[in-house]
């Protein structure tokens, strides 16, 4: 569709002001596959526009003239959106109709840039992101060393490769033994994995200067790379491969992850969904039967009856009267309840996610007294000024922030140990 329409403007000799919105975006679309060919943008880029224009803009938008897009006519489209939808969604459909009115600019069909002024205040506070710190940090190596899953998901040292180096998850799944220098303690951070539709994952060069550099690992992060290298093991393969040796899906890791702080809960909690099954059984009720009679979320009764969440008292007694249980049944099931209802360590972590280590790794190093300058270029941030953008040599990031990780996770790295050949 974007070809056709930049055939159809080359045809003409350009844009024109009574073109419509529609066939502007497919122009700009067709812009950016050439970019992403070029490796200028990343490849989901141009998923991501089309799907937000598809679903939110083209609705509003597609049919209006060029000249019809003013100021305060977008500006109610884009708050419509945000509205609607999202602060982050109304950012990126921003972004779709600003750089189409550019592209019309430059074909001499509008102007001006009638997107320029416009801004976008999110409805809500954006929640603010939590790092690991003092005891948790522990916590977590501890409940990951606990859970089978996790270990056979090899997270104890993707976690601690990530505190070591601050990358985000993407990056640290695109590192290969190529990029490693043991003997010097340092790691090229240029690549990332992307999942990309209709291609798969996709290896690339990070997206900015400033995620392009060179990290210092921290000594115990060089003994973990060590004990994970094994003769024979190519170059260009990933120091954390999925179980045919590949590159590992970023998803995949994410919803490790997040079964890592989730997993099944205690024995009785597990003792606890068992019993609750069999009484449901009992009353003939399958579990969608079972929430269309109590009018809950559809997942709830799955999440008891496999132990995943904390059973409250109302709920205990409203099953009990869904199931029609005698009393001597509920007294148990009550009392099971109060025992199965104990916080679990999985609970306290409910909150930590992949950037919760990378949040982790900024927090260490301002408590070191890092400087916020040596900390985002751990962190592969952009720059702050125009005179640290074009300062040689700083690829080279931060020398003495290994010095700092090292003293902060060298006694949680000896303790918490990711067994060798875990089966991915």
């Amino acid at each position: 569709m974007a070809l056709k329409a930049r055939q159809r403007i080359g045809d003409a000799g350009g844009l024109k002001s009574s073109d419509r919105v529609g066939t502007a975006v497919e122009l700009f679309l067709a812009d950016v596959q050439d970019l992403i060919a070029q490796d200028v943008l990343a490849p989901n880029t141009y998923q991501t526009y089309r799907y937000q224009y598809d679903k939110n803009l083209a609705p509003r938008v597609s049919e209006l003239r060029l000249d019809e897009l003013t100021t305060p006519r977008i500006n109610g489209v884009i708050k419509a959106i945000r509205d609607e939808v999202g602060a982050a969604t109304a950012k990126t459909c921003r972004t779709i109709v600003s750089r189409t009115c550019a592209l019309a600019v430059t074909h001499g069909a509008l102007t001006a840039n009638p997107v320029r002024e416009i801004t976008i205040r999110a409805t809500s506070k954006k929640k603010p992101p939590r790092a690991l710190e003092g005891d948790e940090l522990d916590q977590w190596f501890e409940l990951l060393s606990k859970d089978e899953r996790a270990v056979r998901a090899d997270l104890i040292d993707i976690s601690k490769f990530m505190v070591a180096t601050g990358e985000r998850i993407g990056e640290t799944l695109a590192v290969t033994w190529r990029d490693v220098n043991l003997e010097t303690g340092e790691v090229d951070c240029s690549h990332q994995i992307q999942r990309v539709k209709e291609r798969g994952l996709v290896r690339r060069r990070v997206k900015s200067v400033a995620g392009d550099r060179v990290l210092g690992l921290p000594p115990w992060a060089v003994e973990m790379l060590e004990a994970r290298w094994s003769a024979g093991i190519s170059p260009d393969a990933p120091i954390f491969p999925d179980s045919k040796g590949g590159f590992r899906d970023p998803h995949n890791v994410q919803k490790a992850l997040r079964d890592a702080r989730r997993p099944v809960g205690s024995q009785r909690r597990l003792e606890l969904g068992k019993r609750l099954r069999d009484h449901r059984v009992a009353a003939g009720l399958t579990q969608v039967q079972a929430v269309e009679k109590l009018g809950w979320r559809k997942t709830r009764i799955s999440l008891l009856e496999t132990g995943r969440v904390r059973l409250a008292v109302e709920e205990v007694q409203s099953l009990a009267s869904a199931y029609n249980l005698s009393r001597p049944d509920r007294t148990a099931l009550l009392e099971l309840t109060e025992l199965a209802g104990l916080r679990s360590l999985a609970d306290e972590l409910e909150w930590v996610t992949a950037h919760s280590m990378r949040k982790s790794t900024a927090t260490i190093l301002e408590d070191a007294g890092q400087t916020p300058r040596q900390v985002a270029d751990q962190l592969g941030h952009a720059q702050t000024s125009t005179t640290v953008d074009d300062y040689f040599g700083r690829r080279r990031r931060n020398p003495d922030a290994a010095q700092h990780l090292e003293a902060a996770m060298r006694d949680v790295h000896e303790r918490y140990q990711s067994p060798r050949d875990p089966e991915l």
